[in-house]
């Protein structure tokens, strides 16, 4: 299926809240990662999103240049194509942007699909996240407040972070008092008066609740996911509206258990970020196939190795259908599994 369009994208989160389920998102960074992760959600039957960041998008365009908004159009431009040959719908996304990487990153790509969109054409990416995490709130909602009209008029969805998400994903690093790491209902009080609830544009909204980019084990961080239902409870009473008024995403969930997730679904995230699990579950593959073929894959004592083994493309689709597996385990810890709209 081709990548979704605007209102195909929309309706998957309309679809995720209604049906107490999530999609996974996932961060890709070549075209074995994004084939990992239409393999992954073919196998598990769910629609999704595939995402990059500015380091991926970096990656994409080539490590030794500076390229940025090259290679997420190249990352994109790949999806919509490759995306053709699987049963499912996605979307494309850009990951954390902050302030300084704007200029070359998500603004360059928001210009590409106004003149797309202007053209009769659909936007590039589907959504894209303004990352204000590190700059005083008031500044954070206030390019929130810039960058939504620009976002509605390409049909278009924004997400935006009010808190800190702890550790470091891509450069973009936080440290600082334990407190920040959990949103207030006081703060998202005051995006949604600027914001507003849909009516200025469509928004998902990064809350954080003790969530930390990167590794840790199991009870090494203090999630408490109930504060998602505390906010939403907050936001409905004084706005006045119903259950659950906001669209959320879950950052930072490596090491999460299973019922920290089931509860952060239940109080409305619609999107979740995964990237460590994934990387550690291609790398691990291409570890052990290495030292499986030790002798195959270099030329020792003389040896002329076996190419059939060190032809990239043979531990390639080893890590390519190692990651996809956690790819469709992720599909089943946020119950989008079986639940392609496609």
């Amino acid at each position: 299926m081709p990548v979704a369009t605007p209102d195909q994208y929309a309706e998957m989160f309309d679809r995720a809240k209604a049906g107490g389920f999530a999609y996974p998102a996932f961060n890709v960074s070549s075209s074995q990662t994004i084939n990992a992760v239409l393999q992954g959600l073919t196998e598990a039957g769910s629609d999704g999103i595939l995402q990059v960041t500015t380091g991926g998008a970096d990656y994409f365009a080539g490590h030794t240049v500076k390229g940025r908004a090259t290679g997420a159009i190249a990352m994109a431009q790949y999806v919509r194509e490759v995306a053709k040959n699987y049963p499912i719908t996605v979307g494309v996304h850009t990951d954390h942007c902050p302030k300084d990487a704007l200029p070359g990153f998500v603004l360059p790509l928001v210009e590409a699909s106004e003149e797309r969109v202007k053209a009769g054409g659909e936007p590039l990416f589907n959504s894209h996240m303004w990352d204000g995490s590190a700059v005083p709130l008031d500044e954070n909602i206030e390019i929130a407040a810039d960058l939504l009209p620009r976002m509605k008029n390409i049909h278009a969805i924004l997400e935006i972070e009010v808190g800190v998400v702890g550790g470091e994903e891509d450069g973009v690093a936080h440290e600082g008092s334990n407190d920040a790491l959990y949103t207030t209902v006081a703060d998202v009080t005051k995006a949604v008066e600027v914001l507003g609830l849909g009516d200025k544009g469509r928004y998902i909204a990064a809350l954080t609740f003790g969530n930390v980019h990167g590794v840790y084990k199991p009870g090494g961080v203090k999630l408490r996911p109930e504060l998602l239902g505390e906010i939403q409870e907050g936001i409905a009473a004084h706005f006045g509206t119903g259950a659950k008024p906001l669209d959320l995403v879950f950052h930072g969930g490596s090491g999460s258990t299973d019922e920290e997730i089931a509860l952060a679904v239940a109080n409305g995230v619609v999107k979740m970020n995964i990237d460590t699990d994934t990387q550690y579950a291609f790398t691990r593959s291409i570890a052990g196939y290495m030292f499986s073929n030790y002798d195959g894959v270099l030329k020792i004592d003389g040896e002329v190795g076996n190419k059939k083994q060190y032809d990239p493309r043979a531990w390639g689709k080893v890590a390519e259908s190692a990651m996809a597996a956690r790819v469709a385990e992720a599909t089943r810890q946020l119950g989008s599994f079986g639940k392609s709209q496609s």
